[in-house]
């Protein structure tokens, strides 16, 4: 019993030096005699005892690696932390194996030290809006760095940056003098466009008061014209009607009693309204006029 013991766990060791199963997500690195014999990809290898061995296992996914925060200096001399995330992935086993001790710690330390190269290159304001050209940048670098060592950076995002405690007071109190700045100048613009306004809505009133009394001039003036064309033109009219009564018979008799009238009625006026008593040095002819007066009747009848 205890021989069929030994030789059973003797065939297990042999059968699990000589059977060797890769799963579909990873893949083998074999030694023969500690020197390299192949890359093994998922399936069944089967391996030499004793001589042959997996000396590596290599997951072929894509892997996520977290960056810790780290200092950084900007191009404007502010100290920020910043930390991130890298993806990669395992494409060749060999140099995977052979090329670098520990790609994961090497990709870290390298996406740190590319990361701070190029913070420093940024000031702080680029940093917050320049965040895809600083990740396609540090991809770029690290990729470039670590094509020997059989792995892929993929991509890397920044995380968070966070500037110190001072800087972040300063920040706050730089944003709160631009918020005041602003609500100045807007109530300044405010006050500006109201002067201008205002200004305009007197200057128009002003034009309207002037066109109104201009056009308030010209109508009156229109009308005294219109008058004095239609006083003139009475008057045309009477003094032809005038002038035609008195080319008729009768006419100048009829024309002399109607002056001698006015004159009568207008000196009656004069003696009514006057508290000076005026005689004109004619009033010795008064008899001639009226004796005038009866012979120009008598003729009319």
């Amino acid at each position: 019993m205890t021989f069929f013991t030994v030789i059973t766990i003797i065939f297990l060791i042999f059968a699990y030096l000589t059977f060797v199963i890769v799963p579909m997500r990873e893949a083998i690195v074999v030694e023969r005699l500690g020197k390299f014999l192949k890359t093994g990809d998922p399936g069944l290898h089967i391996l030499i005892p004793f001589f042959d061995r997996v000396s590596y296992r290599h997951e072929t996914r894509e892997q996520v690696l977290d960056i810790p925060p780290q200092s950084c200096i900007s191009k404007d001399n502010i100290q920020i932390e910043v930390d991130g995330i890298l993806y990669l992935q395992v494409i060749d086993p060999k140099s995977a194996s052979y090329g670098i001790e520990d790609y994961r710690i090497a990709a870290i330390n390298l996406a740190q030290t590319t990361m701070r190269s190029e913070i420093g290159k940024l000031s702080l304001g680029q940093t917050f809006s320049e965040r895809d050209t600083l990740n396609e940048k540090i991809v770029q670098e690290i990729d470039k760095a670590s094509s020997s060592w059989g792995i892929k950076v993929l991509r890397y995002e920044v995380m968070n940056i966070d500037p110190s405690d001072h800087v972040v007071n300063t920040l706050e109190k730089q944003m709160e003098a631009e918020r005041e700045k602003r609500a100045e100048i807007l109530l300044a613009t405010a006050e500006k466009e109201s002067t201008i306004n205002l200004s305009e809505g007197d200057r128009q009133y002003a034009i309207n008061i002037s066109e109104g009394e201009r056009q308030k001039r010209i109508n009156e003036a229109e009308g005294r014209a219109k008058k004095i064309q239609i006083i003139a033109e009475a008057t045309a009219d009477g003094m032809k009607l005038l002038a035609e009564a008195m080319r008729r018979k009768g006419g100048q008799e009829a024309a002399q009693l109607r002056v001698v009238e006015r004159y009568i009625d207008e000196l009656g006026d004069i003696f009514k309204q006057s508290d000076i008593s005026v005689l004109p040095r004619e009033m010795a002819q008064v008899k001639g006029i009226f004796e005038g007066v009866d012979q120009i009747q008598n003729k009319l009848k």
